[in-house]
């Protein structure tokens, strides 16, 4: 079986161990298109937030307990930088973390496209599934904000950091997705799917960015594999994070319904052939996508591999 994975953040980063759990339980083939648009510049280095979850959650060097981030790491160059009052201040890098975006920012000067380099940064962590950003191109997520300083953009990840999502909010923007491309790799493997799954990864910062390369939303929807998308909300809340703010802005409910309806039914123009919810939310009706539930806390590895296998019930 052949299965391409969407997804974005914390949460889907987590979803992979399943889905990679399953893939060697049966042989399956993963592909996982990973959400770009929290990329950033800082200190003159190429940060990708989610492309580094992913890598060091598969790899073990993630920290369980904050959820993001090098375990064990330290914060000297942060204390440096801050000495030297250099901006931006509420974003921090740790000392582990700086290396990848060291290595990534040279490979990229040199160069090298962002797939490429993600399958280098791969060669050390041993992901055990394919990683592919889902451009190689710029594709930031932007929010439109009213503040004191009047009507502005700010990047996705100064809303989400610096004022944890709490600043008057009109629209998230998504900069260069017009005339962004598909990484290499990735129209090929969502066309020789035999599922794609949507992560229960945020739907507006995490799944619609990789959604809004031209191109890719069309091969999802056109492809002969079917859509399984599984619930990023249980019981009325995310289950990490600020998706709530985030649905908020686009006038969503915060629900498992509300997110399967933002995501539509196939038949009807949108994504889904399936949605997975969590018991709390199992009379969740979504019009024309089957709609089932399933425990949905990924508590550990194998809690997150039934999760995967009740989502691939859904086929």
């Amino acid at each position: 079986m052949r299965i391409v994975v969407l997804t974005g953040g914390i949460g889907g980063a987590r979803f992979l161990l399943g889905v990679r759990a399953y893939a060697r339980e049966t042989g399956a083939d993963v592909t996982a298109v990973v959400n770009v648009g929290d990329d950033l510049l800082l200190h003159g280095l190429k940060v990708c937030p989610d492309l580094d979850s992913v890598l060091y959650t598969l790899g073990g060097g993630a920290d369980p307990e904050r959820g993001w981030g090098r375990v064990g790491e330290t914060w000297t160059v942060k204390t440096e930088l801050a000495a030297y009052g250099a901006e931006p201040s509420w974003f921090g890098l740790g000392d582990k973390d700086l290396a990848t975006h060291l290595v990534r920012t040279s490979m990229l000067n040199a160069g090298y496209p962002l797939s490429q380099v993600t399958e280098a940064l791969a060669t050390r962590w041993q992901p055990g599934v394919r990683l592919l950003p889902a451009t190689d191109e710029r594709l930031e997520t932007h929010a439109v904000i009213s503040d004191e300083q009047g009507r502005r953009a700010v990047h996705f990840q100064e809303w989400w950091v610096r004022y944890r999502a709490a600043v008057p909010t009109e629209q998230f923007v998504f900069v260069g997705a017009e005339a962004a491309k598909p990484a290499p790799g990735v129209v090929e493997a969502i066309a020789a799917a035999d599922v794609v799954l949507i992560a229960p990864s945020n739907p507006v910062v995490s799944v619609a960015p990789v959604l809004a390369v031209p191109g890719l939303r069309e091969t999802v929807v056109g492809g002969p594999a079917p859509v399984i998308g599984v619930s990023p909300i249980i019981g009325g809340a995310p289950v990490r994070g600020m998706a709530d703010r985030c649905l908020a802005v686009l006038g969503v409910e915060c629900s498992a319904a509300g997110v399967g309806a933002l995501y539509g039914s196939r038949s009807g123009g949108g994504l889904l052939d399936g949605w997975l919810v969590a018991p709390e939310d199992e009379d969740a009706v979504v019009p024309g996508v089957t709609v089932r539930a399933a425990p949905l806390r990924m508590t550990d590895e194998a809690a997150t591999a039934a999760m995967v296998r009740a989502a691939l019930e859904l086929m």
